[in-house]
């Protein structure tokens, strides 16, 4: 099943436990969503791919909320509060031929130090895995989606889609590329699954505000699991787990990840939470992920052979 993007189909600036579901999957089943990003001042010069979709959301008029555009949410059967939403991300492909970039006064990591707005359409070659930065820098594309998320509980009522919760949303993390999975807690039923914000290429932090956001198509798995005792966004590449920490504070977001970590490792290894937080200060990570979003981010990441080994 493929869920394009566009005015019926995608959700601009907010999230909603109200929205009705633009389709329905079985646990266990495959879906493949397509995003676009952007509004229409960022808009590439003559020469690019803009997709229709884009162009047909932007006609439909502003969003009632700043924020992303998101496709879905996606209903998986069974799905109930309580469960956890396991999202195998399968792949992800650039979807056009530019991202964008903007600096804008007053956000990002330093929102004092730039006074002038600088928007930088990007070249992109997905068949080189390139992006053209205007100083002639070839840099590397790792796409990923920006905003994963389930619906948040029905009594938030309509939020954002700028800071990341619970229920996952702007994590920004760009561990989550193709070949990881996604953990996220169920508060509606059916799930009620949405992505967007495709990033072409981001660093830890994300500091300017924006990576190179881009359309992007991805490959999801998505199964309804009741085995696991997970009430925040967890996630796990080939090789490591990762916690993440969603605040305000800094200081916050690495407590909050590491206690996480510290139950992980306890809970799989076989260990005392003494000898979980010392394998944490041994050999777990700290990286921030994003510091732009009002709630930043830090995420812990820990080899999964770490523990194996231990147990």
């Amino acid at each position: 099943m493929i869920v394009t993007a566009g005015p019926h189909s995608s959700h601009w600036g907010f999230f909603d436990a109200a929205l009705p579901p633009v389709a329905t999957i079985a646990s266990g089943g495959e879906i493949t969503i397509e995003t676009v990003s952007g509004a229409p001042s960022v808009l590439p010069p003559e020469g690019f791919e803009v997709p229709a979709a884009l162009r047909a959301i932007h006609a439909a008029g502003p969003p009632e909320l700043p924020g992303h555009i998101l496709t879905g949410p996606v209903a998986v059967e069974g799905a109930q509060p309580g469960d956890v939403l396991q999202v195998d991300i399968l792949d992800v492909h650039l979807m056009q031929d530019w991202g964008y970039n903007v600096v804008r006064p007053l956000v990002g990591t330093l929102p004092q130090d730039f006074q002038e707005t600088h928007l930088t359409n990007i070249p992109l070659d997905a068949t080189r895995g390139i992006a053209q930065m205007p100083w002639g820098l070839e840099l590397p594309l790792a796409p990923f989606f920006g905003v994963m998320a389930v619906a948040p509980p029905a009594q938030w009522g309509r939020i954002s889609t700028i800071e990341p919760r619970a229920h996952g949303g702007n994590l920004d993390n760009k561990e989550l590329v193709a070949g990881t999975t996604l953990f996220l807690p169920v508060h509606v039923a059916g799930a009620l699954f949405s992505c967007g914000d495709g990033h072409g290429a981001q660093g830890d932090g994300e500091v300017c505000v924006t990576a190179i956001e881009t359309a992007l198509r991805g490959r999801f798995r998505l199964t309804v699991r009741r085995d696991l005792d997970i009430t925040y966004p967890q996630a796990e590449t080939p090789t490591h787990i990762i916690t993440m920490g969603l605040h305000a504070d800094l200081d916050q977001c690495v407590e909050i990840a590491l206690r996480r970590m510290i139950d992980v490792v306890a809970e799989r290894a076989g260990l005392t939470r003494h000898a979980a937080y010392m394998l944490c200060s041994l050999a777990g990570d700290l990286r921030i992920t994003q510091t732009v979003n009002r709630e930043k981010g830090v995420h812990m990441m820990m080899e999964k052979a770490l523990l194996e080994a231990s147990g």
